[in-house]
C-alpha cells in the first residue's frame, strides 16, 4: 500500500525534486501538488514541471479534498506553510515542514498545530547536518568560558529566498544556548567598533548554483607570547567545524 503524499511548494526547485524522487519510490504516490494560487504554472502537470513527464496531477492553489493525502510535505515559503497549515490541522493530515525563514509568531502557530495533527518541523533534514548540530553543540559546551569568539558563514545558491539560512540560525541558537552569547548579528557594515565578546556573527553568501555550505568558526585570541599559558595552546588560532 502506497503512502499518498501532497507536495506544498510543488513549483519550486525542491518541490520539483521531491516529485521526481517520489516517482522512483514504489512506496510513494504523489496525489497533490500545491503552490501559490497566482503562480504562472498553476494548472500544469506537476510531472512535466519536474522534468519526468506527466503524472496526472495538476498544480493547484489549495489542497484538493479528494486527494486523500496521507501526509503533506511543505517545501515552500513561510506564507505557503501558513496557508496549508490550517488545512492540515482541520483535516488531521500530518505535515512535514521543511521550509525555513518563519518568524516567531509563525513558529508558534506551527507548534500549536501539533495539538491537532502530527507535525515534523526541522531546520534541516540532512542526516549529516543533524550530526553536525550535535557536534557543534558539544564544542560550544566544551569551549564555554574559555574566551572563544564564534562566527558562522553560510553559502547557498542565488535562488535561496531567506537569509541567513534557517540552518545557520539554528547553529547560532545551539551555540548561544551552550555558551551564553546574548546577541546574534547578521553581517556587519560601517564603523561598528570592536567585536563584542557576547556576540555570534552570521554572514550569508549567495552565488551561482552553490549547494548549502555552513562553516562555524571558533576563534581564540592567544595570550601574550611570554605567558605560561601560551605553551599549553595549539599553534592554530581557530578551528573550523
Amino acid at each position: 500500500m502506497k503512502t499518498k503524499i501532497a507536495i506544498n511548494g510543488a513549483c519550486g526547485r525542491m518541490g520539483q525534486r521531491l516529485i521526481a524522487l517520489a516517482l522512483e519510490d514504489a512506496g510513494l504516490q504523489v496525489v497533490a501538488a500545491v503552490d501559490w494560487a497566482k503562480h504562472p504554472n498553476q494548472g500544469k502537470d506537476a510531472g512535466d514541471l519536474a522534468g519526468i513527464g506527466p503524472i496526472g496531477v495538476k498544480v493547484t492553489g489549495t489542497l484538493p479534498l479528494e486527494s486523500n493525502a496521507d501526509v503533506v510535505i511543505d517545501f515552500s515559503m513561510p506564507e505557503g506553510t501558513m496557508a496549508i497549515l490550517s488545512t492540515c490541522a482541520e483535516r488531521k493530515i500530518p505535515i512535514v515542514v521543511a521550509t525555513t525563514g518563519h518568524n516567531a509568531e509563525q513558529r508558534a502557530e506551527i507548534e500549536a498545530a501539533a495539538h491537532q495533527t502530527a507535525v515534523l518541523f526541522s531546520a534541516n533534514f540532512s542526516l549529516v547536518v543533524n550530526v553536525l548540530f550535535k557536534l557543534v553543540k558539544d564544542a560550544g559546551t566544551m569551549l564555554t568560558g574559555k574566551g572563544f569568539d564564534v562566527e558562522i558563514i553560510e553559502r547557498h545558491h542565488r535562488f535561496k529566498k531567506d537569509s541567513p539560512s534557517g540552518t545557520a540560525v539554528h547553529f547560532a541558537k545551539l551555540i548561544q544556548k551552550a555558551m551564553g552569547q546574548s546577541s546574534i548579528r547578521h553581517g556587519r557594515e560601517g564603523l561598528v567598533g570592536e567585536r563584542p565578546l557576547d556576540e555570534i556573527g552570521i554572514h550569508a553568501v549567495r552565488v551561482g548554483d552553490n549547494v548549502g555550505e555552513h562553516t562555524i568558526i571558533f576563534g581564540y585570541e592567544l595570550p601574550p607570547r611570554d605567558s605560561p599559558e601560551t605553551l599549553r595552546i595549539a599553534a592554530k588560532r581557530h578551528f573550523l567545524v
